[in-house]
């Protein structure tokens, strides 16, 4: 009986160790819904989902799993999710670049050959929630549209489109947060879009509803002029970007009744295409106590001809300019949006106090056109009154660069037009004037 009781036991212990180590296998095992849908919800769907610049959406296991080696490959080499800056430099608060950590989920996910796992492990309080016909938080207060589709033609060629888009709301609104929007983000390389209050004297109706810059006559564009007398605030949209948000009391006061100049930078596409793009609008009832301002540094903007040295770019050539402009006012830095086209390599800007100290904004050691982003600093950056900022950047016009968009290469200077096959060297910067303590406020 001794003996019979013995083995007995024996075996309950083995099948308990068993259990144990299937336990901690599959604790241990990566799965779908337990690791990975939370990193693809995160740092892919922004992009990866029906109405976004992406190619495909990422939002079903399916979707993914079918991928699932080119994920891994895209994901590995840093290629994907997109982020550009050097993180050791200034790291930023919408950085939406993997982790090694991540990556090595990722990779051992697909070389595990992509099991599903169980839907109720995903951590829903760690995921986003993403509403239709945005990417903030709630659905808009207002959404303002171009008054029709505009036909993007299939013939590879590059288009700069001013549309005109009126409004009168009744009254002056409290903005929280503002956000381009398209029906086909394809087709657009880039947006950059005016608010301009008009007064009541003035027909917001006249002009054409938009003016083709790249083909139409240029002059034409004076029939807009009675609209452009003020701006109330100025932003824009690059692939990757998602909502332009303000935290605590900031903000700034939307007019009672204005035009919005919406410049649409349309890609070359071989196929024809239809777009609606607006803008939309988030209305908070608390007061702006602190409104946020926007400058733009560099060409078309502040200081444009103290680049040095003189902004051109002969062929067969690589340079390297610098802009230094002096702060006016002490200064809380909220965002930061550098920018350049396809000859760009190198972004760099910093601030140096007149006590000497180095405000380090941003770095791109590898600039890649179709890949810029309007950085969401941490905490607000304060930049002292009579402090030197300076923008450095290079840039390759050699047969070498394979993203340089003339063979055989040609001189480049800077132009007003945008044509990304000319060049630009510019900053913008979205602040508010500094109050003391701003370097302790994050911005959530």
């Amino acid at each position: 009986m001794n003996k019979l009781f013995y083995y007995i036991f024996k075996g309950i212990v083995a099948m308990f160790i068993v259990c144990v180590c299937v336990a901690k296998a599959n604790a241990q095992k990566v799965t779908y819904y337990k690791d990975v849908a939370r990193i693809i919800q995160n740092k892919c769907q922004p992009c990866h989902r029906p109405g976004e610049a992406a190619p495909f959406s990422l939002l079903t296991y399916e979707d993914v799993a079918k991928r699932g080696s080119f994920v891994k490959k895209v994901t590995q080499s840093g290629y994907m999710p997109p982020w550009k800056p050097d993180n050791h430099y200034r790291d930023f608060k919408n950085d939406r670049s993997l982790t090694a950590g991540e990556k090595q989920l990722i990779a051992k996910w697909v070389d595990d050959k992509m099991p599903i796992g169980n839907p109720n492990q995903f951590q829903q309080k760690d995921a986003k929630t993403y509403i239709e016909g945005t990417q903030y938080t709630r659905t808009p207060d207002l959404t303002l549209k171009t008054a029709s589709a505009f036909k993007v033609l299939g013939d590879n060629k590059e288009r700069f489109i001013v549309f005109k888009i009126p409004f009168d709301i009744g009254s002056e609104r409290n903005v929280e947060a503002i956000e381009f929007i398209s029906s086909n983000k394809k087709v657009v390389h880039h947006a950059n879009f005016a608010i301009h209050p008009v007064p009541d004297d003035i027909d917001i109706k006249q002009g054409a509803d938009f003016l083709n810059l790249t083909e139409d006559d240029r002059t034409k564009y004076a029939q807009y002029f009675p609209f452009k007398k003020t701006m109330t605030y100025y932003g824009g949209w690059i692939p990757g970007t998602s909502y332009e948000s303000y935290p605590n009391n900031f903000g700034w006061i939307m007019p009672k009744r204005g035009v919005i100049l919406l410049t649409v930078h349309f890609a070359p596409t071989s196929k024809e295409e239809s777009n609606v793009s607006g803008i939309n609008f988030f209305f908070k009832k608390e007061p702006i106590e602190r409104k946020v301002q926007v400058i733009s540094l560099g060409s078309a903007g502040v200081g444009e001809k103290s680049i040095d040295p003189y902004f051109f770019i002969p062929a067969d050539s690589i340079r390297k300019f610098e802009l230094k402009i002096t702060t006016p006012q002490d200064q809380s830095l909220l965002y930061i949006w550098p920018h350049m086209h396809y000859l760009g390599k190198v972004f760099k800007a910093y601030a140096v106090t007149p006590a000497r100290d180095t405000v380090k904004l941003v770095s791109i050691p590898s600039w890649d056109f179709r890949w810029q982003e309007i950085y969401q600093f941490k905490k607000l950056i304060k930049i002292p009154k009579g402090s030197v900022l300076t923008i450095e950047g290079t840039y390759d016009n050699s047969k070498d660069n394979p993203d340089n968009p003339s063979s055989p290469p040609r001189n480049v200077y800077s132009a007003n037009d945008m044509k990304s096959t000319d060049e630009m060297m510019t900053l913008l910067l979205v602040f508010l004037p500094y109050r003391e303590h701003d370097e302790e406020i994050i911005l959530k």
